[in-house]
C-alpha cells in the first residue's frame, strides 16, 4: 500500500473542511495555524504515512498534541496531531510507564499513584508529556530527581524516512531526541521511570508586591535557596492580576509574589519558616499533600489562552539585575506579563546521556507576556537584555511563540553534534526546527 493510499484511508482534514479548525485548537489561541493537510492519526502506523507521504513531496512536518507549545507556521506542509494517542500502561514491578504521544500528566499521575509511583511531571496536569520530556522537562521535584529526560527508558519513533524505530540508550539519536525537540522525527511513545513517592509536602506562600516589594521577596528567597538541601525545589513567581470580577477577591487587581515549594523529606515547616518571615503573607498554601494533588502548587491556569514567552538560564541570581526585569514587567508595564524563576542544581546539575544543555545553570528566570505577538518581542528583549551578563543560554520548553529563534538553546558542543544528527536521520529538513515544544 503506498503512503497516499494509507493517508486516503485517514480522516484527513484541509482548510475548510467541518472539524479543521476544531483538530488544531489548543492551549496556545495566540496565533493561528494553517497547514494545507491535518493528520488526525491514531498510531503509530497513521503517523509513519503521514512522514513518508511528506517525505516524498518535500512538504514540512509538525506535530501537535495539546497545544500548549505549538510548532510554529505550518503552511504548506503536514501538522500530525496526536491526541488520540493516549495510552498509558504502567509497570509497578519495573517502576516504569508506557506513554503514548497524545498522553497529559495528568493521566501519568492518575496511573501512577495507586502504585505509590510518581511520574516526573511539571506543574500543570493538561501539559503533553512526550513533547515536555523531549525538550528536558523540568518538573515539581527536579533538583531532588533531575530532568524528565533523565529518566527515559527508551523511545519509540518515526524518522524521515518514515521507519518506526526504537531507540535505546545505546543510540546517538537517543541522545539528540532528549533535549532537541521534535527535530528529528516523530516521537510515538516513551518509556520513563517512575520514582516512588506518594506524598510530598508543597504548596505556595503569596505576598502583596504592593505591600512588600518584589525585589524585597526576590532577594530573600535568594538568600534562602542558599540553604536548603538538594532534594527541596523551588520558584518564585511575580503576577500582577487584572481587576476582573471573575477571580477571587484575594487576587483581584493585585500585584501577587509568591514562593512555591515542592520537598519529599519530614522537616519541610522548619526548612519554610524563614520564607514565612518575610512579610505579611497574603495566602499560605503549604502542607502534606497526596502527590496526585502536586498541581495545585503552582495552580497554573487551566483554560486556553494567549501568550508568548522567553526564558534565560543564568550562571548565578543577579538580584540587582532581576529587580530590574520585574520593575519592567510589574504592574505598570504596558501588557501582563508573569514572571517565574525557578531554583535548578541539585540533581539538575548531574551529567546524563542526553542533549539537554546548561546544566551549570543556577536559576531560570521565565518571562511570559499577554501582549501580541508583534509586540511580545519589545517586552521580552529588553528585559532578558538586562540579564544578558549572566546568560548562559535559553531553555528551548520555554521559547514560547514570540519568533523562532534559535540563537541561545544550545551550548556550541551541542549544537554542532545536534547539527551532526539532523544531516544524518533528517538532511532534508523536513522537521522543521520546533522552538516551543511543551506540549
Amino acid at each position: 500500500m503506498t503512503s497516499t493510499q494509507q493517508l486516503t484511508d485517514l480522516s484527513l482534514l484541509r482548510p475548510g473542511d467541518p472539524g479543521y479548525d476544531d483538530e488544531l485548537a489548543g492551549f496556545q489561541t495566540g496565533f493561528a495555524q494553517r497547514p494545507d493537510i491535518v493528520v488526525p492519526a491514531g498510531s503509530a502506523a497513521d503517523v509513519a504515512a503521514a512522514v513518508r507521504y511528506a517525505a516524498e513531496r518535500g512538504l514540512p512536518v509538525g506535530v501537535q498534541a495539546t497545544g500548549h507549545g505549538l510548532p510554529g507556521p505550518a503552511e504548506g506542509g503536514i501538522l500530525v496531531t496526536t491526541r488520540r494517542m493516549d495510552r498509558v500502561t504502567v509497570d509497578p514491578e519495573a517502576r516504569t510507564a508506557r506513554v503514548q504521544a497524545g498522553v497529559r500528566w495528568g493521566q501519568v499521575v492518575a496511573a501512577a499513584e495507586p502504585y505509590g509511583l510518581a511520574p516526573l511531571n511539571g506543574s500543570a496536569p493538561s501539559v503533553g508529556a512526550v513533547s515536555y520530556t523531549l525538550g528536558g522537562g523540568l518538573g515539581i521535584l527536579a533538583r531532588q530527581f533531575g530532568y524528565a529526560a533523565d529518566h527515559v527508558r527508551s523511545l519509540d519513533v518515526v524518522t524521515a524516512d518514515g521507519r518506526p524505530r526504537h531507540v535505546t540508550p545505546e543510540s546517538d539519536l537517543y541522545w539528540g531526541l532528549l533535549g532537541g525537540g521534535h527535530t528529528l522525527g516523530v516521537v510515538t511513545e516513551l518509556e520513563i521511570g517512575l520514582v516512588p513517592v506518594r506524598t510530598l509536602y508543597g504548596g505556595s506562600l503569596a505576598f502583596d508586591g504592593r505591600e512588600v516589594g518584589p525585589a524585597a521577596v526576590l532577594r530573600a528567597y535568594e538568600e534562602w535557596t542558599r540553604t536548603v538541601p538538594d532534594g527541596l525545589t523551588s520558584s518564585f513567581a511575580a503576577v500582577p492580576y487584572p481587576a476582573i470580577p471573575g477571580l477571587p477577591s484575594r487576587l483581584r487587581g493585585r500585584y501577587v509574589i509568591s514562593v512555591r515549594v515542592a520537598y519529599t523529606g519530614a522537616d519541610g515547616d522548619r526548612l519554610v519558616a524563614p520564607l514565612r518571615r518575610i512579610g505579611p503573607v497574603l495566602a499560605d498554601s503549604l502542607r502534606e499533600m497526596p502527590y496526585a494533588e502536586s498541581h495545585t502548587i503552582h495552580s497554573d491556569p487551566d483554560f486556553p489562552h494567549a501568550y508568548y514567552g522567553d526564558s534565560a538560564v543564568l550562571s548565578e541570581l543577579d538580584t540587582d539585575r532581576v529587580a530590574g526585569l520585574l520593575a519592567r514587567t510589574g504592574p505598570e508595564a504596558a501588557a501582563m506579563c508573569v514572571v517565574q524563576i525557578n531554583h535548578l542544581g541539585g540533581a539538575l546539575a548531574e551529567p546524563a546521556p542526553n542533549s539537554v544543555p546548561y546544566r551549570e545553570g543556577t536559576f531560570l528566570v521565565r518571562l511570559l507576556t499577554t501582549a501580541d505577538r508583534e509586540r511580545a518581542r519589545e517586552i521580552l528583549d529588553p528585559a532578558f537584555g538586562l540579564l544578558a551578563p549572566v546568560t548562559l543560554g535559553r531553555a528551548l520548553n520555554f521559547a514560547l511563540g514570540a519568533g523562532d529563534r534559535g540563537a541561545g538553546l544550545y551550548d556550541a558542543g551541542t549544537r554542532k553534534r545536534l547539527a551532526g544528527l539532523k544531516s544524518q536521520y533528517d538532511p532534508a529538513n523536513l522537521f522543521r526546527r520546533n522552538y516551543g515544544v511543551s506540549g
